[in-house]
């Protein structure tokens, strides 16, 4: 086996068990990613994929473990590259960071222009989902950290670490009545059409189950990934808005109004997410450091150690 074949192995899974998208994404043909499966089959002596009509369809329990050993694999070949990045840069080298349009937009851009500007021959690329996405990503290796709120699955090989808190609010355009509704109530704001984060973003579910939990049904008008399409929505007069109230900029949404709703709905933690088991270069604690100042190498150096101890022991 080697590490071609893990490579083959992960990708198929991330592309929905499709060999010719799989193929594509690592600029190679279809029959050469089927063989290259057949032949670790072979090897290890057991199926990783099960089939149907040619096809494949998802993993077998031995495959579940190949595709997690496979992650593993890859992701410390990744951080033996950045290692040798790190050695022999000079102060120089690649960051990948792996976040949502939330933090991409609102939360990151200074506490990047003051990390690059201690560190302007660092390369920074930040790549952009919603918080499984990013989670996925780490734990592949192809991103160095994960800054997101906490995603609806749970990444075993994942520890994170809060580091800042989103408080919510409720943004509707000038005039509209509930900015003058005394108190905000969860009933007032059920009574007007919503607009919110997509349900696959925990600030979905938080804000849904806190109409559930006091008996209401509001109407959701339209779900979207990101904070400025709900915004343009809102200033539409399509309804109003319940999101981070970070992402509420007085300049831009000069037509919007933002109402504090932290008393009706629960805030959402923001994490950093790291590989556990993996080297951690320099450049990365650094910018953790950078994004909570009370994430010091040593507090993610003990946290780390305590979750491998925590895993070995389970």
């Amino acid at each position: 086996m080697n590490l071609k074949q893990l490579r083959y192995v992960v990708e198929i899974v991330k592309n929905a068990n499709h060999l010719s998208a799989a193929a594509e994404a690592l600029n190679t043909s279809q029959p050469g990613v089927s063989r290259q499966i057949q032949l670790l089959e072979a090897e290890l002596g057991f199926a990783i994929f099960v089939r149907a009509n040619n096809r494949f369809t998802g993993l077998t329990e031995g495959g579940e473990h190949v595709f997690a050993i496979a992650q593993r694999a890859l992701a410390e070949v990744n951080a033996l590259r950045g290692l040798k990045e790190d050695m022999g840069s000079g102060g120089k080298g690649n960051l990948i960071v792996a976040t949502t349009h939330t933090q991409a937009r609102y939360f990151l851009p200074p506490i990047i222009e003051r990390f690059l500007e201690r560190h302007p021959n660092v390369r920074l690329t930040l790549k952009q989902g919603d918080p499984a996405y990013a989670c996925e990503l780490v734990g592949a290796g192809e991103a160095d950290l994960a800054i997101g709120a906490e995603p609806i699955r749970v990444f075993p090989q994942l520890i994170s670490l809060p580091c800042a808190e989103l408080r919510r609010s409720v943004i509707a355009k000038t005039g509209h009545p509930i900015l003058e509704v005394e108190p905000l109530t969860l009933a007032a704001v059920a009574a007007h059409p919503i607009v919110t984060y997509d349900r696959r973003y925990s600030g979905h579910w938080i804000v849904m189950q806190a109409f559930a939990q006091a008996g209401l049904e509001p109407k959701i008008m339209l779900s979207a990934v990101d904070a400025d399409v709900c915004k343009a929505y809102v200033e539409s007069g399509l309804g109003i808005a319940i999101l981070s109230s970070l992402t509420f900029d007085p300049k831009r949404d000069a037509d919007l109004r933002m109402r504090d709703a932290s008393h009706i709905f629960p805030s959402s933690v923001v994490n950093i997410s790291l590989r556990t088991n993996s080297y951690l270069r320099p450049i990365i604690l650094d910018f953790v450091r950078a994004v909570a100042p009370h994430l010091t190498p040593r507090v993610v150096s003990d946290a780390l150690l305590a979750a491998t101890a925590s895993a070995k022991a389970g």
